[in-house]
């Protein structure tokens, strides 16, 4: 298996964005190298990594969000893999808005399971595909924020250009 890799240097630190045949299937922080082996590995098993075979695309998509264009993302062709359950959770996060949250109990009741509020945040914390899937926009029910595999500090800056942009 060959993926092919870039990295985006953004304001919240450096992305790495991985695609398999054109389609995205890996895109968090650099620095997260062990998540992202860890991901890359249980999904792909062996693999070898191209780096930039293609993908300047995806930079000037990234490059347009940073400066504010909430549409940069559409029409992107992703491969995430995953369960159904964790694709219907991701799918929801696709749908909060630009400038919303959504409470991990929120997310659970609006895909049908409102006791599985422990499996939403599983899924919300296996999503493989960062920003582009939103799943920092996702918080506790009373407004803290709460875990984020880039980090909190990360999360909140990107909450913050999300709504200040607006």
């Amino acid at each position: 298996m060959q993926l092919d890799l870039t990295i985006y240097s953004s304001p919240v630190g450096e992305i790495a964005i991985f695609s398999n045949n054109g389609k995205l299937c890996l895109v968090d922080f650099h620095d997260n190298r062990d998540r992202i082996d860890q991901l890359l590995t249980r999904r792909y098993g062996a693999f070898e990594i191209r780096h930039d075979g293609g993908l300047r695309w995806i930079r000037e998509k990234f490059e347009r969000y940073f400066n504010g264009d909430w549409n940069a993302f559409e029409d992107i062709d992703l491969d995430t893999g995953g369960t159904q359950f964790q694709q219907n959770v991701w799918n929801r996060l696709k749908a909060i808005s630009i400038g919303e949250t959504l409470s991990y109990t929120g997310l659970a009741q609006e895909i049908g399971r409102p006791k599985a509020v422990r499996a939403v945040a599983g899924a919300n914390a296996s999503n493989p595909i960062a920003i582009i899937i939103p799943c920092h926009r996702v918080i506790g029910k009373n407004g803290a924020m709460r875990g984020y595999a880039g980090g909190v500090d990360r999360k909140k800056w990107l909450l913050k250009h999300e709504e200040a942009v607006r």
